[in-house]
């Protein structure tokens, strides 16, 4: 078979980075940051998480190739602000909405424990 070992899927190759960012020389404002070993289900929560931020003008991403696994996620944004602030800001929000639903589960899972 040619398809590539399993761990290659979530392995990432030693120096090669997790996140690269390269600035769009044709649109001010825009820039592509590539996701190493991640799939649709991180691009699409990242994506949707751009979309809320009203300094987006633009948040798309693309999978190159079903064998190659990487993500490519494109942003645009207004004069205010930039496509690495509005990243970080992202996945800070991601990281406290994680945050908060796994204190949720927890919270109830201690509840459903002290029933029994």
């Amino acid at each position: 078979m040619n398809a590539p070992d399993r761990y290659e899927r979530f392995v990432v190759p030693e120096g090669t980075k997790k996140v690269s960012y390269e600035r769009d020389t044709k649109i001010v404002n825009a820039a592509s940051f590539t996701i190493e070993r991640e799939d649709h289900t991180i691009g699409n929560i990242v994506r949707m998480q751009l979309h809320r931020d009203p300094n987006v003008l633009f948040a798309g991403y693309k999978l190159p190739h079903p064998l190659q696994y990487k993500i490519i996620t494109r942003i645009h944004t207004t004069s205010q602000s930039s496509p690495t602030q509005a990243y970080t800001q992202a996945i800070r929000d991601l990281d406290k909405e994680l945050q908060y639903l796994t204190q949720a589960f927890e919270d109830e899972k201690n509840r459903l424990e002290q029933r029994l």
